[in-house]
């Protein structure tokens, strides 16, 4: 890590101006960006059954909702396949502000005026011609659509271009996280008042009008486009990182061929669908809860104060029970307190009290925590079981989920609207006993199953707990190490020239005592045939051997592998035991893919916390596939220090 940006004080680091200005910039950049996203993907749709249509006949107007809402259904399941595109038209992009921040502006600037023409209504062209209507909408939508895209694309690709620390990029991506949840949340805390205000300033009436909506659509519209414009202006694409990762797009067809070969991925995918078709439909239609059935919705703002609260109390609240409480009990206790609050929802009637308990039950979920951590531990499971890592099919899993479950909601709530006559100027007191029966069938019972298969799913099919997980890790290292699972499919340059055999200079990758592999007390090691040796550490950071590519990281980052530029495949494994750790105390200094050179400092790692938790910190290191090694230096024990020349591999061409 380049540690020129740090001030020092006493021995601390401290961030820099514009360090402290980036990390802003990107944190108020997924303010707006999610706030947009919660404008576009649940209160559009609101707008368009409650004021869209305002002054068209009834039954002209639920057609055009029921137009519109098969439409952005279709659209939206569209973009899932459209991404992958746009994600390599932003990799592609080569200006002098770097690839990702014009996106920042372009996207930005496109996405906010359609949204604002949108939330006019296209300015009344339904009242002139419907179908004219219908066409200029599904233009403005994709459009629409297309520019969202690509600043989502941007914004989270851009990580890794800011800052080349592994631990540094955590902060990013949490900051962003973070800020988003204040977006998403708080529009469903500000959009009734907001909605209100407006249209009151304009009719004098105290109800939710589309000139409400359309000032609405400004609102949202214009902090979207300043946070996108804050991305663009306040960071710095760094030029000089290589991250091969990035340049290598999945297609749809590589996602579903991953899943496919990964039974793992498949059911924990299929349980986190499932839930994510609750969750979304849910919030998208607590508005029409409150409007029809409580006939409040004033107390709107609630749902999304909740929601804030219990979001910031059990995002950090999880990684202290993970420490007594696996992963599938804590994904049982927010999946049952979900269902919980549906029983609630569908009993409360006009008690405002049980709404609240319910929706504080609802926001009680550890799904998407859960369901993160066990796709990223499916990466070992597949390249133990098949031989492939599908680190880029994980990596593009879960979004493609959310915009699927978006869209499926996004029909969902629209159909609730008409079904149950919630549209146009309809009130609370036009509610029938069969207008709410068939919201609660549609809004609540539904979800309310997708919740129970959710459960249901990951209880009988997930077997990738942390336990198994360690297990699995284990098997596969030794597997590397024997040279069973190849490490890279794609012959090297070297390979490809025809020689017959091979040379690479190995240097001490950290400060120690060098060992050879049998003085390791571990029983695994020690049957291994795989060739390499050992180093008692004295210090706390690992160091490029040589000159390679970073070909996989194990989801515990104690583990992971390099191959030289001639060819050797290698693998650095830090203690005995530390896969428990769960990826605690190490932090990487790069990325898969990424290209290295000997000496760049590549791992940290804490060798108080492996001690205190009771793991050997000896490093181990091992050249994979042994029977291609002929020949290298011996090891004898003396204490080393990182970049010290420890041996001379010369090993045979791979020409299969």
């Amino acid at each position: 890590m380049d540690n020129s940006n740090l001030a020092s004080n006493n021995g601390k680091k401290h961030l820099t101006k514009q360090q402290w200005i980036e990390r802003i910039s990107f944190c108020f950049g997924n303010l707006g960006h999610s706030a947009f996203y919660g404008a576009l993907s649940t209160y559009f749709i609101v707008y368009v059954t409650s004021g869209m249509f305002s002054g068209i006949p009834n039954k002209t107007a639920n057609k055009l909702i029921g137009l519109i809402t098969g439409l952005v259904v279709i659209i939206r399941l569209a973009e899932v396949v459209i991404d992958p595109i746009l994600g390599n038209i932003v990799d592609n992009t080569k200006s002098r502000w770097g690839k990702f921040k014009p996106w920042q502006v372009i996207g930005g600037i496109v996405s906010s005026i359609l949204l604002i023409i949108l939330f006019s209504g296209i300015f009344g062209l339904a009242k002139v011609n419907w179908l004219a209507f219908a066409i200029v909408f599904v233009v403005l939508f994709i459009t629409l659509d297309i520019f969202y895209s690509l600043v989502d694309v941007s914004y989270w690709g851009m990580v890794p271009a800011i800052s080349e620390d592994s631990h540094e990029r955590g902060i990013f991506t949490a900051l962003g996280s973070f800020t988003g949840s204040i977006g998403w949340n708080g529009l469903t805390i500000i959009v009734v008042p907001v909605v209100t205000y407006f249209t009151y300033i304009s009719t004098g009436k105290h109800y939710q009008g589309p000139q409400g909506w359309f000032a609405f659509g400004v609102i949202v519209s214009l902090v979207a486009l300043l946070s996108a414009l804050g991305v663009a202006f306040g960071t710095k694409e760094k030029q000089n990182i290589i991250r091969k990762a990035a340049s290598t797009k999945t297609s749809i067809k590589d996602v579903f061929i991953g899943i496919a070969k990964n039974d793992q991925i498949l059911w924990t995918s299929l349980a986190y669908l499932m839930y994510s078709i609750a969750y979304v439909t849910t919030n998208g239609i607590l508005f029409y809860y409150f409007k029809f059935v409580l006939g409040k919705p004033g107390e709107f703002w609630l749902a999304g104060a909740i929601a804030t609260v219990v979001g910031f109390s059990t995002a950090p609240l999880y990684p202290v029970l993970n420490k007594f409480i696996t992963r599938k009990v804590l994904f049982s206790v927010g999946q049952i307190s979900m269902i919980l609050s549906y029983v609630i929802l569908i009993f409360a009637q006009s008690s405002l009290g049980l709404v609240v308990v319910g929706l504080v039950l609802f926001n009680f979920s550890f799904a998407q925590l859960v369901v993160v951590l066990t796709l990223t531990d499916s990466i070992e499971y597949g390249q133990l079981k098949n031989g492939n890592r599908n680190e880029a099919v994980v990596l593009t899993i879960r979004p493609m989920i959310d915009k699927i479950s978006g869209a499926l909601s996004n029909g969902i709530v629209g159909s609730i609207a008409l079904v149950a006559g919630m549209t146009g100027s309809a009130t609370a007191a036009d509610m029938t006993a069969k207008n709410i029966r068939n919201f609660e069938v549609v809004a609540l019972y539904t979800p309310l199953a997708f919740s129970i298969l959710a459960l249901v799913v990951f209880l009988w099919k997930v077997k990738i707990t942390e336990k198994k997980h360690a297990e699995i890790v284990e098997k596969l290292q030794v597997k590397l190490a024997e040279g069973d699972i190849p490490m890279d499919d794609a012959a090297t340059s070297s390979e490809k020239s025809g020689q017959s055999e091979l040379n690479t200079e190995v240097l001490a990758p950290v400060d120690g005592k060098l060992e050879p592999i049998s003085a390791v007390s571990n029983e695994e090691f020690n049957n291994m045939t795989s060739k390499g040796f050992a180093i008692k550490p004295t210090g706390n950071e690992i160091y490029a051997p040589f000159d390679g590519t970073i070909k996989f990281t194990f989801s515990t980052n104690h583990v992971f592998g390099i191959i030289s530029d001639s060819g050797l495949e290698t693998i650095i494994h830090v203690g005995i035991g530390t896969v428990n750790m769960r990826g605690k105390g190490f932090i990487t200094h790069y990325v898969d893919g990424q290209k290295v050179h000997a000496g760049d400092l590549l791992l940290t790692f804490d060798r108080e916390a492996i001690k205190e938790a009771g793991y050997d910190d000896v490093v181990v290191t091992f050249f994979t596939q042994p029977a291609r090694v002929t020949d290298y230096s011996p090891i004898s024990e003396k204490n080393v220090v990182h970049g010290d020349a420890l041996t001379n591999v010369r090993f045979m061409a791979n020409n299969s």
